[in-house]
């Protein structure tokens, strides 16, 4: 039966680099909040990011459920970073009879810090589109992800 893997962790941790190779082996959908928000909206969303971000978490959980429902495994690739947020996808598959785990990836401060830095060389010599991390962003990002709990983790990455 058809499952959802939401991969969670820091932004800049490796979750989507994770989603591929999982996607991969799987034969899996990836479902990425940040794939669809820079292909749609672009990268400069100013004071409307989190409102689209909300918007596009709820399209995509009810795309995913209709994938799984049609038989194929789904990874959730963004970073359930709050315990509101990763109950909140637990019980809404749990409502439609879907499986679900999550898998925590967890990297150290000096690897978190040498992965934006890379990423940041990437975005700035057009060889990565994903979203610059200033250290506001940074900031933003370290003060809302809550660890989760071992009773959380399914698969630890």
């Amino acid at each position: 039966m058809a499952e959802i893997i939401m991969t969670c962790g820091r932004i800049c941790s490796g979750k989507s680099t994770y989603a591929q190779k999982l996607g991969m082996e799987l034969g899996a959908v990836i479902l990425s909040i940040d794939e669809l928000m820079i292909s749609i909206l672009g990268k400069e969303t100013g004071d409307m990011h989190d409102e689209y971000v909300r918007r596009s978490e709820k399209y995509l959980y009810k795309k995913a459920a209709e994938i799984v429902s049609a038989g194929t495994d789904v990874i959730l690739d963004w970073g359930f970073w709050t315990r509101e947020q990763r109950s909140f996808a637990r019980c809404f598959f749990a409502e439609r009879g879907i499986e679900c785990q999550l898998h925590y990836i967890h990297v150290s401060d000096e690897e978190w810090q040498r992965r934006i830095a890379q990423r940041n060389a990437e975005v700035e010599a057009g060889t990565n589109d994903a979203y610059f991390i200033d250290e506001g962003l940074a900031e933003k990002f370290r003060s809302i992800f809550q660890m989760p709990d071992r009773s959380e983790v399914d698969v630890l990455v």
